[in-house]
């Protein structure tokens, strides 16, 4: 493996521990005490400011009952129609888009149809901030008390220490979004004013209620 492949394999590891941890409902002091890795340690390596070391690597791949090649995101390919999103469970698929340690990290995330009203998603929050825009589909975001219905082209971006979650809010398809995310609270820095490019009523929040 080429250098620059393990950079991008170490950094695609972080946001699929944090997927693997979310899916089984637990949290860092969960994992910590079934792993005696310190809390501390784990988020950094979830938000990419640390590489974890191959005996960190063995102890979570162990408890989150997937192999190594899972993981790292190598384990073989399922058939010609795979690709190379890297599926937890039966209702996320996570596609990491930065090769790099460290800073904004970006990643697109695909939730499958749903039959029927799903319920309110469950939150989580940890330290950063995050960018998170719709491609397709609609997106429930539960936002702390908020409850919001983003559609595609909607952006809503909040501190992550604010307890959030999301779901398919629709019964007609998936759901697809891009999410930036600043694990030590960086943020995108827009470089065009907003008036200069803004049109009349091209201000649309998104703001439609659950």
């Amino acid at each position: 493996m080429a250098a620059g492949d393990v950079v991008q394999t170490l950094a695609a590891m972080g946001p699929r521990l944090r997927v693997l941890r979310e899916r089984r409902g637990v949290t860092l002091t969960d994992v910590s005490g079934a792993t005696g890795i310190s809390p501390s340690t784990l988020s950094r390596i979830e938000t990419g400011r640390r590489k974890p070391t191959l005996e960190v690597v063995l102890q979570l791949a162990k408890e989150y009952g997937v192999s190594l090649d899972e993981l790292a995101g190598t384990a073989p390919a399922a058939g010609p129609r795979s690709t190379v999103q890297h599926s937890f469970g039966d209702d996320k698929a996570v596609l990491p888009l930065t090769r790099y340690l460290g800073g904004l990290h970006a990643h697109k995330h695909v939730l499958p149809a749903v039959e029927g009203p799903p319920g309110r998603p469950r939150q989580v929050s940890h330290e950063g901030y995050e960018w998170l825009c719709v491609l397709y589909g609609r997106l429930w975001l539960a936002l702390g008390d908020q409850d919001l219905v983003l559609a595609a082209g909607d952006v809503a971006e909040f501190g992550t220490s604010v307890p959030h979650g999301v779901a398919n809010a629709g019964s007609d398809g998936p759901v697809e979004y891009l999410i930036m995310f600043g694990p030590q609270g960086e943020r995108l820095r827009p470089r065009t004013p907003p008036a200069a490019t803004r049109g009349p009523g091209d201000s649309k929040a998104a703001n439609e209620h659950v």
